[in-house]
C-alpha cells in the first residue's frame, strides 16, 4: 500500500523499512477485518465476544501507530517510479486508490477509538491485557453518548467494507502487473526480490 507522492526516478525498489512496515500492517488489517466479521456475524458467548473485542482494540491501536510511522516514512522517502509506458489515466487512478487506502487506514482506527471512547458500556481498554489505554477527551464525557456511538458504528462498519474492497482492488492490480503486464511493480514491494530497473520488460525474466 503506497502513498501517492513524489517518486524517485533512480529508485527501483521500496526501502527496507517501507517493505517491513507494509508486510506487518497488511496482515494486521486483514486480521482486524476478520475479527470484525466474526464479532458481527457469529453467535458466540458473551465472554468470547469480550475477549475478541479487547484483542481487536489492542491490534487496532498497534496498527494505528504503525500506519502513522508508515506515512511519516513514506513522506520522507520517495517511492520507485511506475513503468514509463503506463497510461497517465492509469497512473492517476493508482494514485487515487492508494490515497483512499491510506485515508481509510487512518479513519478506521480513529473511528474505532472514538467509538470505544463514547461507548455507553464504558468498558476500559487495556492493550494486550497489560497497558491501560485512555479514551479520547470530550467524547468520554458527553452527556448523551448513544447517538454519537451509533453514528461512529456506521462509519466504522462501512469504512471497513470500503477498505476491504480497495485491498481487493490493490491486490488484483499488483497481480495484473506481475502476471499480465510482466513488469517490476509487484517486486518493488516483495521482500525477497530486487528489481533491476523501473522500465517494463514484457515477456522477459528480469
Amino acid at each position: 500500500m503506497f502513498l501517492p507522492t513524489r517518486a524517485a526516478s533512480g529508485t527501483t525498489r521500496y526501502s527496507t523499512v517501507a517493505v517491513i512496515l507494509h508486510w506487518v500492517i497488511a496482515p494486521g488489517i486483514l486480521t482486524l477485518i476478520v475479527m470484525g466479521l466474526v464479532m458481527d456475524h457469529l453467535l458466540l458467548d458473551t465472554m468470547r465476544v469480550f475477549q475478541i473485542y479487547q484483542l481487536h482494540k489492542s491490534i487496532g491501536i498497534t496498527v494505528m501507530f504503525l500506519i502513522a510511522l508508515r506515512i511519516g516514512w513514506r513522506l520522507t522517502h520517495p517511492a520507485p517510479a511506475l513503468p514509463t509506458d503506463i497510461l497517465p489515466l492509469e497512473k492517476k487512478g493508482a494514485h487515487l486508490v492508494h490515497l483512499a487506502l491510506y485515508g481509510l487506514q487512518v479513519i478506521l482506527p480513529l473511528s474505532g477509538w472514538a467509538m470505544v471512547s463514547v461507548s455507553v458500556l464504558g468498558i476500559p481498554t487495556v492493550l494486550f491485557d497489560t497497558v491501560p489505554w485512555p479514551d479520547l477527551p470530550v467524547l468520554s464525557t458527553l452527556p448523551d453518548k448513544a447517538p454519537v456511538e451509533a453514528v461512529l458504528k456506521v462509519l466504522h462498519h462501512w469504512a471497513a467494507w470500503g477498505l476491504l474492497a480497495l485491498i481487493t482492488l490493490h491486490v488484483a492490480a499488483a497481480l495484473r502487473h506481475q502476471f499480465v503486464l510482466h513488469d517490476h511493480v509487484l517486486r518493488q514491494m516483495l521482500p525477497f526480490f530486487r528489481a533491476s530497473s523501473t522500465s517494463r520488460h514484457r515477456g522477459k525474466t528480469p
